[in-house]
Formats: structure tokens, sequence, C-alpha cells
């Protein structure tokens, strides 16, 4: 039913079809903008070796005659991550486009991160599971440690075993300063582990062992400030000129000095230098990772009850008790101190160890 007249069925309402909206002009003059974002097939693959105020060093071309470095930020279709943001870090393998010639002042975009391997991450305390990712696709992590001034920590060393083993990367030990004291009962915290160890006096690094230990991988390093691990990096990589402190003759403690994160390459391998840190959160961390590095263990936690901590105490445990009956000899009771002492650091209320 109709509530027009004839005549205003044909008369003046026939006027106002689609042709008589009215739009009203963009008052920026551009584009609207589209959710369609460019594929950039044309694009290059390069490796991020520092971040640094929203610039990205990144090496492109590796091992060929053009290899280069260049200066590259966010292109704004990379999007974002549930906190707002995407992080590139050191060791990411990224996609770029723009200005890729790396020339004095040039600035290439980079469009995409490609998969990762691995991530090695901390958490800024046991209680937070908010991670920051320090470095991406490493599968090495040299620890540094001193055997004195500062002392040797080995519950921070634990951090660094448990964040290793979580990220599925292997971890390689360095122990410095043994002029300045023996380091036999501190290695006898992981004599439970298959560490490959280096010790080094203060100014006598094994630098061809380590340099080979590194070719072919990406090795990350870490380390409580003072301990001699931009010494090492120094020595490893001489144009490196990573600053040097020293420790502190009250507190015992070494100085923060490397402020960022940086990776050299060695070779076929590559190094990233990371600032010292007295703490390493864990908050992020699943323990049924750290089982999975050691793998004879984790064949008999097949036959553990479900949910079994793996701890001393812990009811009816197949490795325990495994154990404790002698079958699995010295070597087997190392690796499960090793394992409960690992497991036992997530149980940790602080992350000042």
């Amino acid at each position: 039913m109709s509530w027009l007249t004839d005549d205003e069925d044909d008369g003046d309402y026939a006027q106002y079809d689609e042709s008589a909206a009215k739009v009203r002009p963009n008052p920026k003059g551009n584009k609207p903008r589209s959710k369609i974002r460019p594929e950039h097939a044309d694009a290059v693959s390069g490796r991020v070796f520092t971040v640094d105020r929203g610039r990205y060093g990144v090496w492109v071309d590796e091992n060929t005659p053009e290899e280069r470095q260049l200066v590259a930020a966010k292109a704004r279709e990379l999007g974002k991550n549930q906190d707002g943001k995407v992080s590139v870090v050191p060791g990411d393998r990224v996609d770029l486009v723009g200005d890729i010639t790396g020339a004095e002042g040039s600035l290439a975009r980079i469009v995409r991160i490609q998969p990762r391997g691995t991530l090695l991450r901390r958490s800024a305390d046991d209680t937070d599971s908010v991670e920051r990712i320090i470095v991406a696709n490493a599968d090495q992590m040299l620890i540094v440690v001193a055997a004195a001034n500062p002392e040797p920590r080995p519950r921070l060393v634990d951090r660094y075993l448990v964040a290793a083993f979580d990220a599925g990367i292997t971890p390689i030990l360095v122990i410095t300063k043994t002029d300045l004291a023996d380091p036999s009962e501190f290695l006898a915290n992981f004599a439970g582990l298959d560490l490959q160890v280096f010790q080094s006096r203060s100014d006598d690094f094994p630098l061809e062992a380590i340099r080979a230990a590194l070719q072919k991988h990406t090795t990350v390093a870490v380390g409580h400030s003072g301990v001699g691990k931009s010494t090492l990096v120094n020595a490893l990589v001489p144009d490196a000129n990573r600053a040097v402190g020293r420790v502190n003759d009250v507190t015992g403690r070494g100085r923060h000095t490397s402020s960022s994160t940086i990776s050299y390459r060695i070779g076929t391998g590559w190094i990233v230098d990371t600032p010292g840190v007295r703490s390493f959160g864990l908050g992020h961390v699943d323990p049924a990772n750290i089982l999975k590095s050691f793998t004879d263990l984790a064949v008999l936690a097949e036959d553990c009850p479900r949910g079994c901590t793996h701890l001393p105490d812990a009811p009816d445990c197949n490795i325990v008790e495994r154990v404790r009956a002698g079958d699995l000899g010295e070597t087997g009771r190392l690796r499960l101190d090793s394992l409960q002492r690992l497991i036992g650091t997530l149980g940790s209320t602080t992350n000042q160890t």
C-alpha cells in the first residue's frame, strides 16, 4: 500500500536517485585508506644486528660481494600485536623495501619479520608473565662467569640455563679470572650437565677454541656486570670497541657498561653481546621445557604420575625412585640434582639471586 498519490509517485520524488546523493569531499585531498596491504614481492632479506631508538641496523646480501649494512625503520604495514606494537630484535630475519642501497642517510623499511627459530626472553621478575625478547634465532648461549671479583653466583647461572633450555638454546660456560680463584667448587654445581666449559685467566682467553665453537652458530653472550663479557667480545672482535667497566671495590659488584644489544660476525658465526644484568626473571617459563632438555630423564618421566614435579618430595616419581635405587649411577644422581635445582629455581618468589 502506498501513502503517495499518483501525482507524487510520478512527480517530485522521482528526482531522488543515487546520483542525487551529496558526498562530502575529503578535506585532506588524499585517497581513503585501504585494508589491503601490499605483498612486497620484491622485498630483500636481511639480518637485524642492532636496535637503537626506533632504528634498526641490518645486514643484507650476507656472504656475497654485495653484502652491506643499512639502516631501517618499521613500516606501518608491519602491524601490531596484543601490546600495540611489534618488536624487532637483534637476530631477526626481516624483509625490507625502500632504499636498500646502504648509502649514508638512506632509510629502508622493514615490512615483515620472518618466522623465528628461537626466542631468548626474560621477564621483569618471577611474578611477571610479561616477557622481554632479548634476541631471536640464537642457537647457543655463552654464559660468562668470573671465578672471583665479582664472586660467581650459581643461582644466576641456573636462571640463564633455565632460559636457555626453555628456548631450545644450547648453553656454553666461560669461566674468567681463574688466576684469582680456583673455579672447581663453583663448577661442581653443574657436574650433572653436559656443558662445554672454557676457562681463562684475566688476560688470556682461549680465543681460538671459543672462536671455533661459535662458527656456523648464532651465539648470545650473557653475564653479570663486571665478569669480563665485553672484554671477551672485544678480544674475539677487535673492532667491536664495547665499553669495559670495573668491579666496585666496596660492593664487589660490576658496573653496567654495555647498554645495548648488538651482533658481531665471527667467521661463519655471529656473537650477540647483551647488557650485563644482576637479575633474570623467569615468570614466562614453562617448567615442562626444562625436563625436555634432560632427554635421558625425560624418558623416565613418562612413567611418572600426571603432574609430577620430579622434586625430592614428589610421590611415586619414577626418576627419583630409579636414582635412589642406584639404577642411574652417580651421573644420574648429578643430573637429577641439576634438574631439581633448575625446576626449584622457578618456584622462587624473587629474582634476586
